[in-house]
């Protein structure tokens, strides 16, 4: 059952992540911490890749390395584009290559961790 809902939380993911990215976000709370824009599109784009590998693992039966690899190329892509949606389309963003870069290591960074992942199990509820 719940590797049935994987490509739905994928895409509702995806598309909450694009209108995060492309709205003007005046009142979102600071931590105080350096750089915590970045630590944001780190991890946003590390569950990004994670949920796309897990989509086209159990959705589309492709195999674990392939998969790594489509989830990784498709989440870096998809930070550029929408970098670049930010730089164009919208007033209140701006594209910032530092956010591209810090997507990038998030999704490289999931690539590792499925890598070495030994058990890649979603319990049927």
């Amino acid at each position: 059952m719940l590797k049935k809902l994987i490509p739905i939380a994928t895409i509702t993911y995806s598309l909450a992540l694009i209108i995060a990215s492309l709205i003007r976000l005046d009142n979102v709370p600071k931590l105080g911490i350096s750089f915590e824009d970045k630590i944001f599109h780190l991890f946003a784009y590390f569950i990004l890749t994670v949920l796309w590998f897990y989509t086209f693992l159990y959705s589309f039966k492709i195999r674990k390395k392939k998969a790594i690899f489509l989830a990784v190329i498709l989440s870096v892509f998809f930070g550029i584009i929408i970098e670049v949606l930010q730089g164009s389309i919208t007033a209140s963003r701006a594209l910032d290559a530092y956010d591209a870069v810090a997507n990038t290591i998030g999704a490289l960074l999931a690539a590792i961790v499925l890598w070495f992942k030994k058990s890649l199990h979603v319990k049927n509820l």
